[in-house]
């Protein structure tokens, strides 16, 4: 354990910087498994499954470097409360706007089958198989679209999902951020469902000071294995926090792709789904 702890760590430094580099604007942030997932039980306050700032609504100014093309040195987006979902019907307008389609995430992407699926919350029991059962009360929305960079040239199917979620309340969100963190710790190994199995998973919260395009951030790293796998590929995740919102990121790799190749089609991912969620919330 402390071998794969000491390389799922070096490997999230590594994601940190890449992850950061991707969210730094406009410019940049352009029935199945559990992809990517929202998490844990159903039960809300509790493990959920991919407080609120006080001040001025919108986007106030950050503590901006005068370097071109810098990130802020601080994140401080606050949420506008008349944009922040209160019913399931504005939660769903918002993941649905804010998820990412074919045309949104990167060049080439394909629908995987299934594309979407909502309503339903993944629950990751002590059996470590995954499961699924009705949205918590605390949860007003979760929604689930799935992308793939198709096989060519060479290489493998690459298969990326990301999810949007929103809470009733920032206690919620932060809870789900929290939580998911343990899952790893309490399951490095999981099964899917349909023969798909995750394995030799870490998990590691950023630190706050390191995030700069949300409130908090998350990064887990493993091994993925499946019937469409072609063997045992890399397997890279993000889960963020925006006020009661999160977004989650998965990408599973195929022959021909690096690590490093998976890290950057998530950052590009998950800083364009949470530029998404800001223009929502603004």
């Amino acid at each position: 354990m402390k071998l794969m702890l000491v390389g799922t760590r070096a490997v999230a430094v590594a994601a940190a910087g890449v992850l950061l580099a991707g969210c730094g604007g406009p410019a940049s942030k352009g029935g199945d498994g559990p992809d990517p997932k929202p998490s844990g039980s159903a039960k809300q306050g509790g493990r959920a499954a991919d407080g609120e700032k006080t001040g001025a609504t919108g986007k106030p100014d950050a503590k901006e470097s005068t370097l071109p093309g810098a990130l802020p040195s601080a994140y401080e987006f606050t949420p506008n409360p008349a944009r922040v979902p209160k019913s399931a019907a504005q939660a769903r307008k918002l993941t649905r706007d804010a998820a990412l389609g074919e045309a949104d995430w990167t060049a080439g992407m394909v629908r995987h089958a299934p594309y979407e699926s909502g309503g339903s919350w993944p629950v990751l029991p002590d059996s470590c198989v995954w499961t699924r059962s009705a949205l918590p009360s605390g949860v007003l929305d979760s929604f689930t679209r799935r992308l793939d960079i198709p096989a060519q040239d060479g290489r493998g199917r690459v298969q990326g999902a990301v999810t949007v979620t929103v809470h009733r309340s920032v206690a919620g969100a932060d809870r789900e951020i929290k939580d998911t963190v343990q899952e790893s710790f309490r399951c490095p190994q999981q099964e899917l469902g349909g023969g798909r199995r995750l394995s030799g998973l870490m998990s590691l919260q950023f630190d706050q000071k390191d995030v700069r395009n949300a409130d908090a951030s998350l990064f887990e790293a493993g091994k993925y294995t499946g019937p469409e796998s072609g063997g045992i590929q890399d397997y890279v995740w993000t889960k963020s926090r925006i006020g009661p919102v999160t977004t989650a990121v998965s990408v599973k790799g195929a022959k021909g792709y690096k690590n490093s190749d998976l890290l950057r089609i998530a950052a590009e991912g998950g800083a364009k789904v949470l530029y998404r969620v800001e223009l929502e919330l603004k």
